[in-house]
């Protein structure tokens, strides 16, 4: 009897022992997840790339298409929050990134915006990039921050960085009718800066980008009544309007590419080249060590194409002959018109994109 109750005593105790064991790996198992919280805009693991106005740390501000904030997290739950200046009653649209799912284009609804990236997410690590993809004259955006359960130390950026100074084509204005098409809708409705040349030359050659564009703009002339051109406004954090300092040191690219002249027209070619002459030796005492690049207009017509192709020609001779040979000229194989009011569209940005990055490769090692 004693060897018997023994036995049970023994089982019983194995029992318990093993209830005991699953309950704690059950509860492991499903114990829950760490609290979300609100990680602020000025939080030293959020990375901005662009022209922004850190004038208030907490909402940075900025203007410029192209402008991209990144930021690594762990969790199963992601908000991003962002101010909206709706100028004129109109809306932004910004493109996100999360991991290697599908670019997101998305139109912003109001002055504040939480846009959530939880659904399917897995509780692993993740890289989220938003991006603004409509031009200044739309108006500001502002990052408050990024709610997650926990916000992890950065990867560190590309070393390569690139440029590119430009118009509406930069800008990546009307390439992407896949929500509105031509001639429907806001004449932004069909920016997309984030799948422009720029931004698709500067992931291919790995390196970061900075588009600084406005839609109209020249060099010596803009079009549809603008009291502007490039040389007036390229310091400043908001083009459009010529307004708030910018600080060259705080980003200075490998290579700056300058694509002007499709809003000039057909100028006298000493007005046009003494300006583009001017206008290089302005940026070579910002970025003295950087290779310019001027490019044709990768939309202009077969008259209009011809004649920049001679003027960029003699202007980068003249530069080379006064001792800087860092200057070099690109000149695209063909018009690309495909996109609204005769832009280049989706497809044909790659196909720019592939040119520029062949040649840049090629000229610079990459």
């Amino acid at each position: 009897m004693r060897t018997i109750y023994l036995k049970h005593s023994f089982r019983l105790l194995l029992g318990l022992c093993m209830v005991v064991v699953s309950f704690q790996l059950f509860a492991k198992c499903t114990s829950p997840t760490e609290a979300v919280r609100l990680f602020a805009a000025d939080n030293f693991a959020i990375q901005y790339v662009g022209r922004v106005d850190f004038s208030d740390p907490a909402l940075p501000r900025f203007w410029s298409p192209g402008v991209y904030i990144e930021a690594y997290f762990e969790g199963d739950s992601c908000q991003l929050i962002l101010n909206d200046e709706m100028l004129w009653g109109k809306h932004n649209y910004v493109s996100v990134v999360l991991d290697d799912q599908p670019i997101k284009r998305i139109m912003l609804a109001g002055k504040v915006n939480v846009l959530d990236f939880s659904d399917n997410l897995d509780r692993g690590k993740h890289r989220i990039t938003v991006c603004k993809s409509t031009e200044s004259g739309i108006g500001y955006l502002e990052f408050v921050g990024l709610r997650c359960q926990k916000l992890l130390k950065p990867e560190a950026k590309p070393l390569r960085k690139i440029e590119f100074y430009g118009n509406s084509i930069t800008c990546g204005t009307g390439i992407d009718t896949s929500v509105v098409p031509c001639g429907a809708g806001e004449w932004h409705d069909q920016h997309n800066a984030y799948m422009s040349y720029g931004p698709v030359t500067a992931r291919s050659l790995n390196a970061q980008w900075m588009l600084t564009a406005v839609s109209g703009i020249g060099l010596v002339h803009s079009c549809c009544d603008m009291d502007i051109v490039m040389p007036q406004v390229y310091d400043k954090v908001n083009l459009r309007e010529n307004k708030v300092e910018w600080d060259f040191s705080s980003y200075q690219p490998d290579v700056v590419t300058i694509a002007l002249g499709q809003n000039d027209g057909i100028q006298d070619s000493t007005l046009f080249c003494s300006g583009y002459i001017k206008f290089i030796h302005r940026l070579r005492t910002k970025y003295p060590s950087a290779t310019i690049v001027c490019l044709s207009s990768p939309m202009a017509d077969g008259e209009l194409a011809f004649v920049l192709k001679k003027y960029i020609a003699s202007v980068v001779e003249a530069i080379n002959q006064s001792d800087d040979s860092n200057v070099h000229s690109f000149f695209f194989s063909k018009s690309y018109s495909n996109g609204c009011d005769y832009h280049p569209d989706l497809k044909q940005h790659a196909e720019i994109a592939e040119e520029l990055t062949c040649f840049i490769r090629q000229l610079k090692g990459w």
